[in-house]
């Protein structure tokens, strides 16, 4: 029987591969370089506002979809009690959107959309040494052509025209979920993301490095191995490793021993604790292990693909919006770890199980837009 993530790759690849073919890819991104330098900052600084996408279907989630919608909408409407958020729903599902989101504080735009990956799908915002906003679009391709995308990968666009950021282009193929920066001028990346044939094919590892750190403002990327192949996006880093601050990092250690992750997130540990940032300073490293004992219910039992991770949280204005997975002991730890670390922030945990089904988390459903 195939897992959920196999179900997702297999849907539409072949309209996919067309709709991408179609974008014409044209390389703005030198041009972009020359206008400013630009910056992202980091996800801790004050939000203008934040991001969902309400676009679940069922040819891609079957009979999840309205849990997902669900899920989507505890997010949204825990989100809105800190600040404001803007929804990109279609125009037939206005009414359920806000059914399940609320309309305090939320803003609803409709388009088309193929799915829920926000952090994928939209703009990643930075801001030049005039505090101008830009929008970075990294042609989203469906993680390697792996999912239909067309209507998806033309939301950066959208929600770069909607904040009337500068559109900057990048000639790079990648994902927000595989960008993490302390916006001092650091970055932590996976090599099995961004330096991958199915994204950027052809590219070097310094090539790859070097335009991110053009479009990002970086000064130095300390790069993680990842693990291509195992889950529908190579490995995304904000499953593995988030910055608190400059110099402080939350990582993501696997205790099951039958876990492709136990290795993976070992020798990521290791990296973390002997890198040092941009500015010289070495790495202090706290870690959080997943749920050994999460809830069994039809999103997690028997599903490879249950993605029971606390580091893929939301950090907001005044909050951390962060999962829980029905394992006391360890929802626990990670709640008091996240109230330490973020002292000055509400850490509010969530019930994602439907999301997490598809592999994803909160931080994969939810983007913003910094305050400029």
């Amino acid at each position: 029987m195939s897992t959920r993530r196999e179900f997702i790759k297999q849907v539409t690849v072949a309209a996919s591969v067309g709709a991408a073919m179609s974008m014409g890819l044209t390389p703005l991104y030198a041009q972009a370089a020359t206008a400013g330098v630009w910056l992202m900052p980091d996800e801790g600084e004050k939000h203008q506002r934040a991001f969902i996408s309400f676009g679940a279907q069922d040819a891609i989630w079957e009979d999840f979809t309205p849990d997902v919608q669900a899920a989507l909408g505890r997010i949204a409407s825990s989100i809105a009690r800190y600040e404001p958020v803007t929804v990109f729903c279609r125009q037939r599902e206005r009414d359920l959107a806000e059914e399940h989101c609320g309309t305090t504080n939320i803003t609803y735009v409709t388009t088309e959309l193929d799915d829920i990956w926000m952090r994928d799908i939209g703009a990643n915002f930075v801001i030049d040494e005039k505090g101008e906003l830009g929008a970075v679009d990294f042609n989203f391709n469906g993680w390697g052509n792996k999912q239909q995308h067309g209507k998806d990968a033309k939301l950066a666009a959208l929600v770069a025209g909607n904040a009337q950021a500068d559109y900057l282009r990048s000639e790079l193929v990648g994902e927000g979920g595989a960008i993490e920066v302390d916006g001092h001028g650091t970055g932590i990346m996976t090599e099995s993301s961004w330096i991958n044939s199915n994204r950027n094919p052809e590219w070097s590892k310094a090539e790859v490095e070097q335009a991110l750190k053009d479009r990002l403002g970086l000064r130095k990327i300390i790069w993680l191995p990842g693990i291509k192949g195992k889950d529908i996006t190579d490995a995304h880093v904000d499953f593995y490793a988030r910055f608190i601050k400059p110099g402080v990092v939350i990582a993501n250690l696997d205790n099951d021993p039958a876990s492709y992750d136990y290795k993976v997130t070992r020798a990521h540990l290791e990296i973390l604790k002997n890198a040092t940032d941009a500015d010289g300073r070495k790495l202090q490293v706290h870690s959080v292990s997943p749920p050994l004992n999460p809830r069994q219910n039809k999103f997690s039992k028997n599903n490879p693909d249950f993605a029971a991770g606390y580091i893929n949280y939301f950090v907001i204005n005044g909050a951390v919006i962060a999962p829980e997975f029905g394992d006391r002991a360890a929802d626990a730890r990670a709640f008091s770890l996240l109230s330490e670390l973020y002292p000055d922030r509400k850490v509010v945990q969530l019930n994602i199980d439907a999301i997490s089904a598809g592999g994803g988390g909160i931080h994969c459903v939810t983007s913003h837009q910094p305050m400029a």
